[in-house]
């Protein structure tokens, strides 16, 4: 199942929470709604609410989905090119990024294997959906693409161990961790040079946990302006995705909604020969096996 938030094109209301059935965006708070005695829990039409709501909202929204595709609707659809989408969590309590966890972009950062996994934080004002435009800030003159598998958890974990790490993510999207590496480096701490506002696209959608059968082997590339950049494997990840899930969950109490961003492949823009930072107009395409592909342009 392919989770969304959307509104209609010029709308000045908030996003609501739909599925994507073929090419049509479905309302999924009316569609469950519609189920009525079918099922005795509507989900939120507000995205914070829908992942606040944790395992009942996502399993009463497979239910309205395969409701759906065995008892088609006619209302409460909209033509994909009808409404905006955006980022499918729109306000996450937490954003939880992944530094140096692809080996060869270890090694063309002139970084260490870490020990650890290397923690840093995104916030919501960073978040874009993907058919915004990723904003280059007047402050930085070496903005840089990153393409991440997104985890987005979908019920509460504290001290998760590593073989129940899967069975609390809600399911996975694309991340373009944007860097603006002038900003990143001027500090050890990477914060100022990793959330500056309206830069980091996730989406298009989230693709539930059900569908994605190994979030450990997934092809990932980035492509800019038609130039393949980035190709790997989440094979190739350091710290796969259930360790992370346990470590971090170790550390900090995760809540449904909260992202964690794993790392990125090598081929990024800093590594480049000469460098290749992202400049006005230029379109960056990410795309993982399984979930899709996210693409956005640069103003």
């Amino acid at each position: 199942m392919k989770i969304v938030t959307y509104k209609l094109k010029d709308s000045a209301q908030g996003y609501r929470t739909g599925f994507i059935n073929d090419d049509q965006v479905v309302d999924l708070a009316k569609a469950s709604q519609q189920l009525g005695a079918k099922e005795d829990y509507i989900c939120p039409a507000d995205p914070v609410a829908f992942y606040q709501a944790g395992a009942v909202a996502l399993n009463s929204a497979k239910r309205t989905f395969n409701y759906h595709r065995e008892t088609p609707m006619t209302t409460f659809i909209y033509n994909r090119k009808s409404v905006k989408l955006g980022p499918p969590v729109t306000k996450p309590n937490k954003i939880i990024c992944v530094g140096t966890n692809y080996r060869d972009h270890v090694i063309e950062m002139n970084s260490n294997i870490p020990e650890y996994p290397v923690l840093f934080a995104k916030f919501a004002n960073a978040l874009i959906g993907p058919d915004d435009a990723i904003m280059k800030s007047l402050q930085t003159s070496q903005l840089d693409y990153e393409v991440e598998l997104a985890v987005v958890i979908g019920d509460q974990a504290t001290m998760v161990r590593e073989e129940e790490a899967l069975d609390v993510v809600a399911g996975y999207t694309i991340a373009n961790d944007i860097s603006a590496r002038d900003l990143q480096k001027r500090t050890p701490q990477w914060l100022q040079g990793k959330t500056l506002d309206r830069s980091t696209p996730i989406g298009p959608w989230l693709v539930t946990a059900d569908e994605i059968e190994d979030p450990g082997n997934l092809m990932i590339q980035s492509v800019v302006n038609g130039e393949r950049r980035q190709f790997s494997n989440t094979n190739q990840l350091i710290f796969n995705i259930p360790y992370l899930v346990a470590f971090i969950s170790n550390l900090m109490t995760l809540e449904p909604g909260d992202i964690i961003l794993t790392g990125t492949p090598d081929g990024v823009g800093f590594a480049q020969q000469p460098p290749a930072f992202l400049r006005a107009g230029d379109q960056v395409e990410l795309t993982i096996e399984g979930i899709g592909t996210l693409t956005n342009t640069v103003e």
